[in-house]
């Protein structure tokens, strides 16, 4: 039997500069203001602010990880983008 695609979150972080991700991923990990949380696909709709902290993106084995200093997150049927203040890339 054919192997069946699982579905992927669309997700796009970008700070006043540029664009520092967009893709299908698993599973996001972000700082809100109200506390953590994490977005799959299907994740219902919500905004809001971000605290200092750091983004966790997963895909398959791999893991970006990003740091952030404020911003917005917007969660909708199309996926999760993040507005970040600030953010660098944890090397």
């Amino acid at each position: 039997m054919p192997e069946v695609a699982e579905a992927k979150l669309h997700f796009s972080l970008v700070s006043p500069e540029r664009e520092l991700f967009s893709g299908e991923v698993d599973q996001v990990d972000a700082p809100g203001s109200e506390g953590a949380f994490g977005v799959l696909v299907g994740h219902a709709p919500f905004m809001t602010t971000l605290r200092e902290g750091r983004i966790h993106v997963r895909t398959g084995q791999s893991e970006h990880v990003y740091e952030v200093k404020g911003g917005f997150a917007d969660v909708t049927p199309q996926g999760l983008t993040i507005l970040a203040e600030e953010v660098a890339e944890v090397v």
